[in-house]
């Protein structure tokens, strides 16, 4: 496995600062650069939540790489072994962005953007080294959650979908290479069926936004969060299996249950109406109090899946051998 020794990030809003916090806590150098003014206070802050929740880890102790704020992407992507784009969500911004990283990163580093949804051939367009771009989309916290979804566009080089896979491993990552280039790629395509679902129980009045996170978070959400979808349904199918489920409860399919092809007009009320019952659910907390408290029920659940040998249990295990200096 390739050792990386430094990565350069683009962009430091909440998904940059915490690759910044991910290498970082792996011993690389980083190099960060973000037009914000407030990046230096934003990464500290970030940092300061990521360092505590690696603490209940309890993770074998590493040298921290330093981390730099830097005024220009060609400061930032000179030296880099690694880039990662992480500029807000807007595809004529993002090419301008890359098309600067590929003109100062060396051609032989692979740049990845951090995009929740837009296809990397879209994102070559602009580039001189198209090749070496890809998509490699996180999740937040990118500091504790292992996935990070891996997709070539039409010019990118199985070299850098490999150097990328490599990269990301070395940062005890779960690298999910997929195959086919789609929008959104895989995981995002499924959280938008949820969350057309929800959109439609609000706006029919059928539910509040707390009494749909009760559902997922007391329910459902914690198997999905070690076993995923069909290994949930093969368990629910006993003896019988996936078949026999798929058999019982496949012809509900056919049912009127959902409106996942149709998504109610995101209009001033039902934006009002999303707001006003999030306010009421956890106003009470501040953002960063709130990242706490997601860090710390992540770091709960993330142990106990180690213990069990079970699903990103499995990467914290061969996260504390890495970083005890195993292989």
């Amino acid at each position: 496995m390739a050792v990386v020794k430094k990565a350069a990030v683009v962009g430091a809003g909440v998904i940059g600062s915490a690759w910044a916090a991910r290498f970082a806590l792996h011993g690389v150098d980083v190099s960060i650069v973000d037009p914000n003014p407030e990046t230096t206070r934003i990464i500290d802050e970030v940092f300061a939540n990521a360092r505590a929740a690696w603490s209940e880890l309890e993770l074998p102790p590493v040298t921290e790489g330093t981390v730099t704020v830097v005024d220009s992407i060609a400061d930032a992507v000179a030296e880099a072994h690694h880039v990662q784009e992480s500029a807000p969500e807007n595809l004529d911004m993002k090419r301008e962005i890359l098309a600067e990283i590929d003109q100062h990163a060396p051609p032989e580093v692979v740049v990845a953007s951090s995009t929740s949804g837009i296809k990397p051939t879209d994102l070559q367009a602009l580039t001189v080294h198209p090749e070496r771009l890809l998509v490699g989309h996180p999740f937040n916290p990118v500091y504790l959650l292992p996935l990070v979804e891996v997709c070539g566009g039409e010019r990118t080089a199985e070299w850098a979908i490999a150097a990328a896979v490599d990269t990301y491993s070395f940062i005890s990552m779960k690298p999910l290479h997929v195959r086919v280039e789609i929008d959104a790629f895989i995981a995002d395509r499924l959280l938008e069926a949820v969350w057309r679902e929800a959109l439609w129980l609000i706006n029919d009045g059928v539910a509040t936004t707390e009494e749909i996170d009760d559902a997922i978070r007391y329910g459902f959400g914690l198997r999905w969060a070690q076993m995923g979808l069909f290994e949930t349904y093969r368990v629910a199918g006993g003896e019988g299996g996936v078949e026999h489920f798929i058999r019982q409860f496949g012809p509900t399919l056919a049912l009127p249950w959902s409106k996942l092809t149709d998504v109610p007009e995101l209009s001033d009320e039902l934006v009002d109406m999303l707001v006003a019952q999030s306010d009421a659910q956890s106003g009470q907390y501040t953002t960063r109090e709130l990242e706490r408290v997601r860090d710390r029920n992540l770091v709960g659940i993330l142990k106990a899946l180690e213990t069990s040998g079970w699903a990103a249990g499995r990467t914290l295990a061969t996260q504390r051998s890495r970083l005890a200096g195993g292989a």
